[in-house]
């Protein structure tokens, strides 16, 4: 299986995850034609970054919204694989429900509708465990797959946007292109995704320095999941894509989910925090704040505050019921039919990853100090 010659899409490349399935494609050893960059705009530290590793592969730029049909429409002509990773995350209602429609579910349709008139042949979905869970109840699974039934419930606008984008996608597997071709795609339901520049470790980073070098404990030790490393879940988008484009491989890929995970250890969200950075003398609190049913509606309480207040002022909590609730619930998955299905490996192993992030977040910890005494001064 091999991408020579592909020209590839790459929407959401100037962010933490698109930026490492860029990567990795420039990384191929037989080169890809073209790679387009697509994002609302890019940082010049990516864009450096891709200088450093441009070769034989050409890399265009395009700076352009995910709304724009006519912009769509030109990011596409020529193109043959579409690797969707653009997505605004909100797991605390920071965002209007009606911009995270717009992007996460819109801008999709309008990308496939795009993919269509352009005869794009492949098309690969970043999606999110969080389309399957946890439920409202907190109901665990322990090492689910594909075929775990589960009572999903989402009722978070973040969830809900994603699990509709999936649904289009999958839907539009099959759909015949304007010069009689057809578009295959798949879905992959990334866990919560660790590593080197991932904006969630920087603001828990931040939140321990001001804790003396003691990391929050907002989620039970027993509350068991498998991150998995931002150089796994590149590495998987890429194997899909050889996938939709060997025939044999195709017939079992195309139209389905798969749930990406890795060999990261099972350990709760605020431990993976720990995990990463003991090594550098950094500690955790060894309770929640509170019991969790008290955590819990302490949360409904602030929902409840910020619905009073909504006529007069918009105030976001700093938790929710879906937050506690996410955070709180084992919930793990086991990455044995992508594997199955397209030779999925993880390409990196749990020690490389730890080693990686915990230098990253090393090579950060003094400018984070800086600006956070900057801006408490």
């Amino acid at each position: 299986m091999s991408l020579a010659g592909v020209s590839c899409l790459v929407t959401g490349a100037g962010g933490f995850l698109g930026q490492r399935i860029v990567r990795l494609l420039l990384e191929e050893e037989e080169a890809l034609a073209e790679i387009r960059l697509l994002d609302k705009a890019f940082s010049d530290e990516a864009l450096g970054r891709f200088e450093n590793f441009k070769g034989k592969t050409e890399v265009k730029i395009l700076e352009g919204d995910i709304r724009d049909v006519t912009f769509l429409h030109r990011a596409c002509q020529g193109v043959s694989l579409v690797i969707h990773t653009a997505s605004l995350i909100d797991t605390l209602g920071l965002i209007e429900k009606k911009l995270l429609w717009e992007v996460n579910v819109t801008g999709t349709q309008l990308l496939l509708e795009a993919c269509v008139r352009c005869n794009v042949q492949h098309f690969i979905y970043t999606s999110t465990i969080e389309v399957t869970g946890p439920n409202c109840k907190g109901d665990p699974i322990f090492n689910g797959d594909e075929d775990t039934a589960y009572e999903s419930t989402a009722k978070f606008p973040y969830a809900q946007s994603k699990r509709q984008a999936e649904d289009c996608v999958l839907k539009a597997d099959g759909q015949v292109l304007k010069d009689g071709g057809t578009l295959m795609t798949c879905a992959l339901r990334s866990m919560y995704i660790f590593g080197e520049g991932c904006p969630f470790l920087q603001g828990h980073l931040d939140k321990c320095l001001l804790n003396k070098n003691v990391y929050l404990r907002f989620s039970r030790k027993e509350a068991l999941v498998n991150p998995v490393y931002v150089g796994n879940i590149a590495w998987a988008h890429v194997q899909a894509a050889k996938a939709l484009r060997a025939p044999q491989k195709a017939k079992h890929v195309r139209g389905k989910f798969y749930y990406i995970s890795d060999d990261t250890p099972h350990m709760s969200y605020a431990d993976l925090n720990y995990e990463l950075t003991k090594d550098l003398g950094f500690g955790i609190e060894p309770q929640l704040p509170m019991p969790l049913t008290v955590l819990y509606y302490f949360s409904l309480l602030l929902e409840i505050v910020s619905f009073l207040l909504r006529p007069f002022v918009r105030y976001i909590p700093s938790t929710n019921r879906h937050l506690v609730t996410l955070l709180n619930t084992p919930f793990t998955f086991s990455y044995r039919k992508a594997q199955q299905d397209f030779g999925y490996e993880p390409r990196y192993s749990w020690e490389e990853a730890k080693q990686g992030t915990g230098e990253w977040i090393a090579s950060v910890i003094p400018q984070r100090r800086l600006y956070l005494q900057s801006s408490t001064a």
